[in-house]
């Protein structure tokens, strides 16, 4: 099924989506990759704020490229989301509604999907180009000295995903595998 969010996403919306519906994102996601997350743990450990309200917000696991003349942003690909997974169930325990990545997800991340009732979309990786056409502004909020790491607060308006996880626990990869061993 296609359907239209917009971020902040409730768990009312989260709720409806199920694994395999693709999905068009509006309003602002952030980005936030290994060195990010890393640095968002620390300052988690040490009792401090975290850059960002991720309360119903999404984060985008990805690092763009350098933006053209004229463009808020380059290439924006996904990246493989399972390098997130340790930083993962604590920052869905605190109220992250979603993320976007690509690739399979851990048990433990999927049994905090699950129980903070969000979701794991995946964005088309090779299509970084195309995807950066969605973004109409690109602003680095927190980590400046991480370069194409830092923490970016993105304006998208229809930014294209699917859910592979959605708040029940179903997995579209592991769906289709089932339903193609057959062959």
């Amino acid at each position: 099924m296609d359907r239209r969010i917009k971020v902040p996403i409730s768990k009312k919306e989260i709720l409806q989506l199920k694994a395999g519906d693709y999905v068009l994102i509006s309003g602002v996601i952030y980005t936030a990759r290994d060195a990010a997350h890393k640095r968002m743990q620390d300052a988690l450990k040490q009792q401090e704020e975290l850059p960002l309200d991720i309360k119903e917000n999404i984060i985008y696991y990805m690092g763009p490229s350098p933006a053209r003349e004229g463009r808020p942003i380059g290439s924006a690909g996904p990246t493989t989301a399972s390098r997130m997974d340790k930083y993962t169930p604590q920052l869905l325990d605190m109220g992250l509604g979603g993320m976007i990545g690509k690739g399979k997800r851990s048990r433990q991340v999927k049994e905090a999907i699950v129980r903070n009732h969000s979701v794991y979309f995946a964005a088309i990786g090779g299509a970084g180009a195309l995807l950066s056409k969605r973004i109409l502004s690109s602003e680095i909020i927190a980590y400046n000295d991480l370069g194409t790491e830092a923490i970016r607060k993105l304006e998208v308006k229809d930014f294209p995903v699917i859910v592979v996880i959605d708040s029940e626990g179903n997995d579209l990869y592991e769906m289709a595998a089932q339903n193609y061993a057959h062959i």
